[in-house]
């Protein structure tokens, strides 16, 4: 059990401010162009995304937010100054830094290594990182926090995801042995790879990114994780496969069947409006 939590916001939102949708007001889709996802307004108070799940952290039983960001994060200061929870939820940020030969950020995995570097104590400590553009459940906040597990990831039945079939064939899957321990990720996976990796209940399981990390097992790995070949970002899974069969660590793998609303492209503006009041 742990009662941090890590939130990944530093990314450039390139896909949403290339996507379109014939949806969205001038106004919204002006705001998608500028904004930060987790920043996009919802609801009749327009209340940022973010806001939303922070609300279902503090509610998951969080007391520890480190919100990792890009090195020009007044947009994220100012709403979370203005953010009513924030008595309930001690807020930190580290500064994801892009390197000087890169345009973008370095990955999810440089992501956690750098705020690992400016919060020291993570090294010893347990504690969960999620993306800041999908808004997990308090059920599943609770359970990737409250599980006793050195190191664990949420396995999401991908039957119980509500996007369109040609975007969720493309999510990798996660393979598990009899004891739902983790043994691989298969990016972009084929039919067959699909149909030779269902768990012992028959369900294809799936990442949306929400961890939780022993810093005592983990560090090193996430520290020194190499640069993916095909995205050429250091990624959580490839610091995650290094960890479970390079060294006597485990990630175990929790089943869940919910869906968890995101945002990726404007499409998921509109969607969202609907869910969101």
């Amino acid at each position: 059990m742990t009662e941090t939590i890590m939130i990944l916001a530093a990314g450039m939102s390139s896909r949403m401010k290339k996507s379109e949708s014939d949806e969205l007001n001038k106004s919204k889709i002006d705001e998608a162009n500028k904004k930060s996802k987790s920043l996009i307004s919802f609801g009749k108070d327009d209340k940022p995304f973010i806001y939303f799940l922070l609300d279902n952290i503090i509610k998951a039983g969080y007391k520890n937010l480190i919100l990792v960001v890009g090195k020009d994060y007044s947009d994220f200061e100012q709403n979370i100054n203005k953010y009513k929870g924030s008595n309930h939820l001690k807020i930190s940020f580290a500064i994801q830094k892009i390197p000087s030969d890169r345009v973008k950020p370095f990955g999810t995995a440089d992501a956690v290594a750098q705020a690992i570097d400016q919060f020291p104590h993570l090294k010893s400590e347990s504690y969960c990182v999620c993306n800041s553009d999908n808004l997990y459940s308090v059920n599943a906040l609770k359970m990737i926090r409250e599980n006793d597990f050195e190191n664990a990831v949420l396995a999401y039945d991908r039957d119980t995801l509500e996007f369109p079939p040609e975007r969720v064939s493309s999510f990798s899957i996660m393979t598990m042995n009899s004891e739902m321990n983790l043994l691989n990720f298969i990016e972009k996976p084929t039919k067959d790879q699909v149909d030779k990796n269902l768990d012992e209940n028959g369900k294809i399981r799936v990442s949306m990114n929400i961890f939780k990390f022993s810093g005592k097992s983990s560090s090193n790995f996430i520290i020194n994780c190499p640069i993916n070949p095909l995205r050429n970002e250091k990624e959580l899974p490839s610091a995650i496969m290094n960890m479970i069969t390079s060294s006597d660590s485990y990630m175990k793998a929790i089943p869940i069947a919910e869906h968890v609303p995101d945002l990726t492209s404007k499409k998921d503006i509109a969607i969202l409006e609907k869910l969101i009041t």
